[in-house]
């Protein structure tokens, strides 16, 4: 009770000081994290994220940010990436070898966990956080092509994520278990299959009724984003109760509503504003309060792969995928730095823990994981604003990029 009484005391003292602090070269979500720790360190002590009642609460109020942003962001974004070569490059080529390569140095640097859970590593710390990329997004001086390839990105990243995330999932259920090896196939074509299809259905379906109650003038405006976040949470729900994943089922539900529905990621703008910043601020928070006890126990290798992950693991792919484009090196290592770890590798992790329950090396992943997303709040919400000027001024200077 007194962790949710501080955090709304707090919510309420950043938004009323929220201009202010938008001008300094911080994030919200450093603040929230950093409340977190506090309230953590004077309050809460030691919290086992894998055990009831803190992993119930941790893992609804995340998954619930991470299905609405699934959403909102697919619909929003949509196909319209197509249009955009950075970004389709950056999905098609770079997402998979950021996850190749995370998989890859994980198993160097962690030689005592299995293979699969390396894979889960690089799977779950791939996506990138449009919420604390906000700063470069919004910062006109930075050109729009490049605004827009970073925007796109992280909007449709973490979507993109989950079926990688699922397929090492499976493949760990599968050796647990000790299952045949076609096992973790099947869990996989049901996971991704079902979701997708529910997904496909859900938006189809559901942004033709608002299509026809539009016609019709059933339905006020207020009412049309209520119904399009009630479609996220069923895509969701539905797909989890069929056996599939749920997180696909909204990705693919909000491009399907997006396509149907063209204005429906205008419409959920709002959202993405208001309850979105609510949510993303609230599992920032629970994250300071959960990883003040794993700081205990980390490791040369675990802070080593993090500053790897966020460097390395993320610029070498997005140089190779932008390799071609004429964008010069300046705009590559911009793109390729302002890649934050945030809400999706959270929910991702929280989702393999949850899957497998106890296995192989699953303290190494969690705090890896977290402590990656931590380094990584502080190190772009410190760099964004400066950065970003700086790239700005240099781009100007030499004429390159409208």
């Amino acid at each position: 009770m007194v962790e949710i009484l501080f955090f709304f005391i707090m919510l309420f003292i950043v938004a009323i000081f929220s201009g202010l602090i938008g001008r300094l070269p911080i994030s919200f979500q450093m603040l929230f994290v950093l409340a977190g720790m506090f309230i953590g360190w004077l309050v809460t002590g030691y919290v086992d994220v894998s055990k009831p009642p803190y992993s119930t609460i941790i893992f609804l109020i995340a998954e619930i940010a991470l299905v609405l942003v699934l959403f909102s962001d697919a619909s929003r974004v949509g196909l319209k990436a197509l249009k955009n070569r950075h970004s389709t490059r950056l999905l098609t080529i770079g997402l998979p070898l950021t996850i190749i390569l995370g998989f890859i140095v994980a198993t160097l640097i962690f030689p005592g966990i299995p293979w699969w859970v390396a894979g889960i590593i690089g799977a779950a710390l791939a996506p990138t956080d449009a919420a604390l990329g906000q700063i470069v997004v919004q910062n006109k001086k930075v050109p729009e092509k490049i605004r827009n390839t970073i925007e796109i990105e992280s909007g449709l990243n973490d979507g993109g994520s989950v079926p990688f995330l699922l397929l090492f999932i499976s493949i760990g259920l599968a050796e647990e278990a000790f299952k045949p090896s076609v096992y973790f196939i099947q869990v996989l074509v049901q996971q991704i299959g079902l979701g997708a299809l529910v997904g496909l259905a859900v938006g189809i379906i559901g942004g033709w009724l608002v299509i026809k109650a539009r016609a019709k003038k059933w339905i006020t405006s207020n009412f049309q984003r209520i119904a399009f976040l009630a479609m996220a949470i069923l895509t969701f729900l539905i797909a989890d109760q069929l056996g599939g994943s749920g997180f696909i089922a909204a990705f693919i539900g909000g491009l399907a509503l997006g396509y149907v529905v063209k204005d429906a990621g205008k419409i959920l703008i709002d959202f993405s504003e208001t309850e979105g910043q609510l949510l993303n601020l609230a599992v920032f928070f629970l994250l300071g309060i959960v990883v003040l006890p794993l700081l205990y126990t980390i490791t040369w290798q675990i802070i080593l792969y993090a500053i790897l992950s966020l460097t390395i693991i993320r610029m070498l792919p997005v140089a190779i995928s932008l390799t071609g484009t004429k964008l010069d090196l300046d705009s590559i290592l911009f793109i390729g730095w302002f890649g934050p770890r945030g809400l999706a590798s959270i929910v991702l992790a929280l989702l393999a823990l949850q899957e497998l329950k106890v296995f192989p090396g699953d303290n190494i992943f969690l705090t890896v994981a977290f402590v990656t997303v931590l380094i990584s709040v502080f190190a772009h919400g410190f760099t964004a604003s400066p950065l970003s000027n700086i790239y700005a001024r240099r781009n100007k200077q030499n004429n390159r990029i409208k």
